[in-house]
């Protein structure tokens, strides 16, 4: 059986998995840094390498032990690191210790890229889904339609020209004096309120499949502003009503030019609620799969790294050892 020992330490969430080569995950560890950041309305680049630091020899070993495999000469075949894209003080800290660790046991490592590890969290809950399949990537710094002919193997046929929608939501939510992180406060204070009580512009309204969010952040201010007596809930309700129809909209026109045997959703914002369900509507509708994986591997993890480190390793070989941390790395720069 051929093990990978994932690393993930992008952001703020310090992570070790062990996955093997059918993508079942034998064991997944997170240690998170958000309370450090919260009162801070966002994520300290410092301190989240700092937190890195503190915890990331002690979130390798509990992977390795959960594993059931020995922490000082675990039987592991390779490591898989993020090494882009993210914070680079954080991506360091990852990447030097997957080298220090490969050196230490003799073993090749791969550096990944995170966005592509969004894309194989599919695959940790059905790892023989059907080909071709359109997945939509929705985080706090990306959002992007990406086409699969198989694992690996992708083309990006859409992509923001702005703001992310989880960043829409993060500054929505500061807008509001929600806190940090935006998206799952919005998502549970939209369920109370009322989409209709606030008109919001649409965005993107041609043929391309590109996204657009930042003037839908700056639409809220100014109705809110104008409107002062719409509720918070309200307000909420009507900002994830015009995000996920942009996006659902997007993923139609997509379906319709490519045949695909599913869709696939990834990414932090792919726990969101709303997106889900309409995601799931619109498989049902076309009648296709829909792959849509747990939130716990939607977040930051290192079980989809590993996962794509299997098909990376497995294509391409080792990475070299002065492999650098890529902050910018995008991933249609991928071969």
């Amino acid at each position: 059986m051929t093990r990978i020992l994932g690393i993930e330490t992008s952001c703020d969430e310090t992570a070790a998995a062990v996955v093997d080569q059918d993508y079942h995950v034998l064991s997944s560890v997170i240690e998170s840094s958000l309370d450090v950041h919260r009162d801070f309305g966002g994520v300290v680049p410092e301190l989240a390498g700092r937190a890195h630091l503190t915890t990331i020899s002690s979130v390798i070993e509990r992977a390795l032990v959960d594993a059931d495999l020995d922490p000082l000469m675990p039987a592991i075949d390779a490591i898989a690191v993020t090494s882009g894209p993210g914070l680079v003080g954080s991506l360091l800290v990852g990447l030097s210790a997957a080298k220090g660790y490969a050196l230490a046991w003799d073993l090749p490592f791969v550096g990944i890229n995170h966005l592509e590890g969004h894309l194989f969290a599919a695959l940790l809950d059905a790892p023989s889904m059907a080909w071709p399949v359109l997945t939509l990537l929705v985080s706090g710094g990306h959002t992007a339609l990406v086409l699969h002919e198989s694992p690996g193997v992708h083309q990006v046929v859409g992509e923001t020209i702005d703001d992310a929608a989880g960043e829409a939501y993060d500054k929505v939510a500061r807008w509001l004096g929600l806190g940090y992180p935006g998206g799952p406060v919005i998502d549970a204070l939209a369920s109370e309120g009322r989409a209709t009580s606030l008109r919001l512009p649409t965005s993107m309204m041609g043929e391309g499949l590109d996204f657009s969010f930042s003037g839908l952040k700056t639409a809220v201010v100014r109705a809110t502003e104008k409107n002062p007596e719409v509720s918070k809930a309200d307000v909420a309700a009507a900002f994830q009503g015009a995000v996920v129809e942009q996006l659902m909209r997007k993923m139609r026109q997509a379906l319709e030019r490519y045949d695909v045997a599913g869709v696939a959703i990834g990414g932090g914002v792919a726990a969101n609620s709303a997106l889900r369900s309409a995601v799931a509507a619109i498989a049902q509708e076309y009648g296709i799969e829909c792959h849509l994986p747990s939130r716990l591997v939607c977040t930051d993890n290192a079980a989809m790294i590993a996962a794509a480190g299997v098909y990376r390793w497995g294509a391409f070989g080792p990475s070299e050892w002065s492999l650098p941390a890529t902050p910018n790395w995008s991933l249609g720069s991928l071969s």
